[in-house]
């Protein structure tokens, strides 16, 4: 983990690469994910069972792909007590986080014209849940239950297969959550199904998810076909702190997210240089010790920094520039410090909020914009499940009183048919 100096022009150059993700893919993967979308709409569930065979090595039939209705309680009776107690902790929370989200219509009236907006929720949606070494019960809650708040009568998850069938804790994770459907499939070969529909995967209307580059490829080029959340980069924490933090505390926070990736970004942004050298000396320290000491390492020596600044308002300067997934504030005033902080896409404010208590338990949805894309972003929610439409009825008075200003504005941008249709309607 290496230490930079707010005072050299540089090392802010550093910073901000640090935090900037190119979200395109490479040529290759752009032409293979081109290849498996255009097979998928071609050939449907062949297409799928094949890929599957091909990076998977396992062999489905097309009735095996959707997960039976009957696994869902069976999964429950495979897990642990403990698991399903937690689960439901973080169930309850994310509700209650997210059904202050849930939008209203609303309509008022101005003269006779009345304006309005509905608010409509998508009627299918397509949430990925990554295979891979990891398992992720908590991403299943976090992408179901904001969709199912927000009306969505079709939720359908998608996810790697696995020799003997998708891992019961994904499973009761999605039945807690009001998952619909559930199909045994990934990769780019999954976000091609969940677009254009197949016999056996009628498509859906949006997708959202993580994935690994293929996924995010193949999400990125079928975008406009269907919408989609955004394209994941790897995860990042940066930590603002004063000397008032516990070194100790500080360098596990940062392994916490370093440990999902190799490309996973982590820094401290500190007014106490002594602060960042026992913060790097023990980073540097913990990564040859901790579980998935090999992720670790690799990404504390590619993506782990302290920087050091000159005072707290430069700190607040660092955080808004970098725009990080998730903030944690460690300084003796963290709600003051939060007020002033413009693009961070979570917060976590004083000692005891840690990134994991929102990844899994708080109730705030930890699917996050990254990337420096926190700019202009915002973290999944039930707003992204619906669609705002808009409402517009004239009285014979108020077209009468306000036509003229639209033929007006017509004639003037050349849309002269625009004018006619409304002076066709004129006493």
């Amino acid at each position: 983990m290496k230490t930079l100096q707010a005072e050299q022009p540089q090392h802010w150059q550093e910073l901000l690469q640090l935090f900037t993700y190119d979200f395109s893919a490479d040529d290759k993967i752009e032409a293979a994910v081109r290849e498996i979308i255009a097979a998928v709409r071609e050939r449907g569930d062949e297409a799928l069972l094949a890929y599957t065979r091909q990076f998977d090595h396992i062999d489905l039939q097309a009735h095996e792909l959707r997960v039976p209705a009957g696994a869902l309680p069976v999964a429950r009776q495979q897990v642990s007590e403990a698991f399903l107690e937690a689960l439901a902790v973080a169930s309850q929370n994310i509700t209650s986080f997210h059904q202050r989200q849930v939008e209203a219509n609303w309509e008022f009236e101005r003269e006779g014209v009345r304006l309005g907006q509905r608010v409509v929720p998508l009627a299918a949606v397509g949430i990925y849940v990554p295979g891979g070494r990891a398992l992720y019960p908590s991403s299943v809650l976090m992408l179901a239950i904001p969709a199912r708040l927000a009306g969505v009568q079709r939720i359908v998850m998608v996810t790697p297969p696995r020799p003997g069938g998708i891992d019961p804790h994904l499973l009761a994770a999605a039945e807690l959550a009001g998952v619909h459907e559930i199909y045994q499939i990934g990769g780019a070969q999954a976000i091609a199904a969940l677009a254009f529909g197949t016999a056996a995967i009628p498509r859906v209307d949006k997708i959202v998810g993580p994935g690994n580059s293929y996924v995010a490829a193949a999400k990125r080029q079928v975008f406009g076909m269907v919408d989609i959340d955004s394209i994941a980069g790897p995860s990042e924490i940066a930590i603002l702190a004063d000397e008032t933090a516990n070194a100790e505390w500080v360098a596990r926070d940062l392994i916490s997210q370093l440990e999902h990736d190799v490309e996973a970004k982590a820094v401290l942004v500190t007014t106490d240089a002594t602060l960042a050298q026992r913060v790097a000396a023990r980073v540097n320290e913990l990564a040859s010790q901790v579980a998935r000491a090999a992720i670790v390492q690799e990404s504390v020596q590619r993506y782990a920094a302290a920087f050091v600044v000159r005072s707290l308002e430069e700190g607040i300067a660092a955080i808004n520039e970098i725009a990080p997934e998730h903030l944690e504030i460690i300084t003796a005033s963290p709600r003051l410090v939060a007020e002033r902080i413009t693009n961070a896409a979570a917060v976590f404010l004083g000692p005891y909020s840690p990134v994991p208590m929102g990844d899994y338990i708080a109730g705030t949805n930890h699917t996050l914009p990254t990337g420096r894309s926190g700019r202009f972003s915002s973290p999944l929610g039930v707003r992204d499940f619906c669609k705002h439409v808009s409402v517009v009825e004239y009285s014979r008075a108020a077209f009468e009183r306000e036509h003229k200003h639209v033929e007006t504005l017509a004639e003037i941008e050349g849309l002269p048919n625009h004018a006619e249709a409304v002076r066709a309607k004129k006493d």
